[in-house]
């Protein structure tokens, strides 16, 4: 029997599947934490060098776990979270900790491109399809371009998580196609660095990793020099794969036009995938390359919020100090439209659809009606509004959405399912793995000559919800008072 491993390098953990490709049932599988370090407000980091022994680990238990049920390996493929970036000597040696997704002290160089060099910023936008943010490589370089500019001239290398870990395994410098379109520096028609982005990051094209296929693979071999000793088997196959909201589409199964994906973990994201690169008037949406088959190339178009089950977090650990299950439990017990209490979900700023990193929330139209149990529900509500408002702007560009195919930690809940449900209007069908990341890696690379609407049919699917015709009723009219309150902000 044979198997393939899904890695997934997320910003919370390192999650790692090894998928019979018979029967596409998961064999063995490992999740290990991650840490982020914040030294001061609007830094978040990791230290490289903790991430790649979580790999390891990772990958040795998962291989064991395999070998004892007498699994061949046959590849490896990887997925990992987009916009991080650290420096690393000639020898590979990290010069920085990795900033991540959610580091914001690039914020000054993010304003810079949207205004006083605007078009400058809008240029990088129609060339690379990243929406101009502090999270992205493009301004986190321009950042120590101004504060560290020793920096940029003593680093050998500015790479990805993902590139360290690949650099680990290979003793190669490259990067995928799809991580390498999230930087901001990548011309995503042409896929070569786009020297304009790399002259406002102030670095040379040769500081960067060379961009390949996310299907380009090597062979693993840990007696050549420079490769680091894992559990893997010598000759197995190794696969750069994608970003982790691309393979997210492909794991799962959302592929077709009128499909959306909407992931709910930590943050979020509204996904449609595609075969021509998108451009939101206004750059408010990303394009990210996911593969290309026989000649068709594969994008994914969305949005990412900042804000998902991090909110509930929130309101269970901050305000309730109560357990998530029993604050969800409390939150069903009011009606939907939370008796006009509105959310603003923003604690942790926002991308999508405002791209605003200085935003707050807030709760509005605060009365003497309202108990623990509305704030709750006023909450969860909020973040579901901002996901919709993305979905309208996708729409624009990709068409409407006909079913949702949701995945991510609040799928857990089927009362916050049927919520996005009945605010949507549309079925929202659930994955069976709710690991849709890793799965993806795994499907990516399970037939590399089948268009990629072929691999999805193996996606397995659980409960589909559909919506409640009165709620969502209500839930329009409530939407628009909360579009109108965002506005007045």
């Amino acid at each position: 029997m044979n198997c393939l491993l899904g890695v997934d390098l997320g910003t919370t953990n390192v999650k790692i599947l090894a998928v019979n490709t018979h029967d596409w049932n998961i064999i063995a599988h490992t999740s290990l934490p991650l840490a982020t370090l914040s030294s001061q407000p609007g830094y978040a980091e990791q230290d490289p060098e903790a991430v790649w022994q979580a790999i390891r680990q990772g990958l040795s238990e998962v291989v064991i776990g395999a070998k004892r049920k007498q699994i061949h390996i046959d590849g490896v493929s990887f997925s990992a979270g987009m916009h991080s970036l650290l420096a690393v000597d000639a020898d590979g040696k990290p010069l920085t900790n990795a900033l991540l997704w959610s580091d914001n002290r690039a914020e000054p160089q993010a304003d810079e491109l949207h205004t006083t060099q605007a078009a400058l910023g809008d240029d990088i936008y129609a060339h690379t399809g990243t929406p101009i943010h502090p999270m992205i490589p493009l301004c986190k370089l321009a950042w120590f371009r101004k504060n560290q500019p020793a920096l940029l001239k003593q680093a050998a290398k500015f790479i990805s998580l993902k590139e360290y870990v690949w650099w680990k395994l290979t003793a190669r410098y490259d990067i995928d196609y799809s991580i390498a379109t999230a930087t901001g520096l990548f011309d995503e028609e042409k896929r070569t660095w786009y020297q304009p982005a790399l002259d406002f990051a102030g670095i040379r094209p040769e500081q960067l990793s060379e961009p390949q296929a996310t299907t380009f693979s090597v062979v693993y071999d840990p007696d050549q020099p420079g490769v680091a000793k894992t559990a893997l088997p010598k000759g197995v196959r190794l696969y750069p794969g994608a970003s982790d909201g691309c393979l997210a589409n492909l794991g799962a199964g959302c592929i077709e036009p009128g499909i959306t994906t909407i992931t709910i973990g930590t943050s979020g994201a509204v996904r449609q995938t595609v075969n021509k690169p998108q451009r939101d008037p206004h750059g408010r949406l990303f394009c990210y390359y996911l593969d290309q088959r026989n000649g068709t190339p594969y994008y994914v178009v969305g949005g990412p919020s900042n804000n998902g089950a991090n909110v509930l977090q929130w309101l269970s650990e901050k305000l309730m100090q109560q357990e998530t299950e029993t604050v969800l439990a409390e939150a069903e017990t009011v009606p939907a439209g939370s008796d006009d209490l509105l959310f603003l979900p923003y604690l942790h700023g926002e991308r999508a659809p405002i791209w605003d990193a200085s935003a707050r929330g807030a709760y509005l139209n605060v009365d003497y009606r309202h108990t623990r149990a509305h704030f709750i529900r006023a909450a969860l509500e909020g973040v579901m509004f901002n996901l919709l408002s993305i979905e309208q702007l996708l729409a624009e560009q990709a068409g409407p959405t006909r079913e949702i195919y949701a995945n991510g930690g609040f799928a857990q809940s089927t009362f916050w399912v049927q919520m996005m449900a009945d605010i949507f209007g549309v079925p929202v069908r659930l994955n069976d793995s709710n690991e849709s990341s890793a799965m993806g890696a795994v499907l990516l690379i399970s037939d590399l000559n089948a268009p990629l609407e072929k691999i999805a049919d193996d996606v397995q699917f659980g409960q589909t919800f559909k919506p409640d015709a009165d709620s969502h009723t209500q839930y329009k009219q409530v939407f628009e008072r909360w579009t109108s309150a965002l506005q007045k902000q």
